[in-house]
């Protein structure tokens, strides 16, 4: 079940990615997702400290048909915030809570065990949460994309400064 709502996310996406170069063949283990390294410019996510990503397709910071993996620690709140382009993600593992809106509210979210799917419409502010377990979340669209938080507060890159 998992697999087969991931490879439909992933061709709902390359299904509007008319530019996008053909999609490779791919089947992936586990274990070999686990050798693929983490991508240290963090493009396409939260950019918060803890949360890390793997590039399993394309690169999110170019023009193009992209897929990542988002490894969410447990315990963390992601803040409002949006992205340039439109993406659709699967929950894989690890029970994430999400929801749309401008400002961070508890009330609104929705939890989503693994299996479950969502949309991120380009610049429509959404945020999320963790609970007692990590998540990995796989993210699909056609990029560049970005990460821009509503409140420039909340931003990582901000309050490295």
């Amino acid at each position: 079940m998992l697999r087969k709502l991931s490879i439909l996310a992933l061709f709902f996406c390359a299904a509007f990615a008319s530019t996008a170069p053909t999609l490779p063949q791919m089947r992936m283990t586990p274990d070999e997702i686990s050798a693929i390294p983490f991508n240290d410019s963090q493009t396409g996510s939260s950019r918060l400290s803890g949360v890390r990503s793997k590039v399993l397709f394309g690169d999110p910071s170019k023009s193009g048909f992209y897929t990542i993996l988002l490894f969410v620690p447990a315990h963390t709140t992601v803040p409002a915030h949006s992205h340039r382009d439109d993406r659709m993600a699967v929950v894989v593992s690890g029970s994430w809570s999400f929801a749309y809106g401008t400002q961070f509210n508890e009330r609104l979210l929705k939890k989503l065990p693994p299996g479950s799917v969502y949309s991120e419409p380009g610049g429509v502010n959404h945020f999320a949460r963790t609970d007692d377990s990590p998540s990995i979340v796989q993210v699909s669209g056609y990029g560049p994309t970005d990460t821009r938080y509503f409140d420039v507060a909340n931003d990582p890159t901000q309050k490295q400064k």
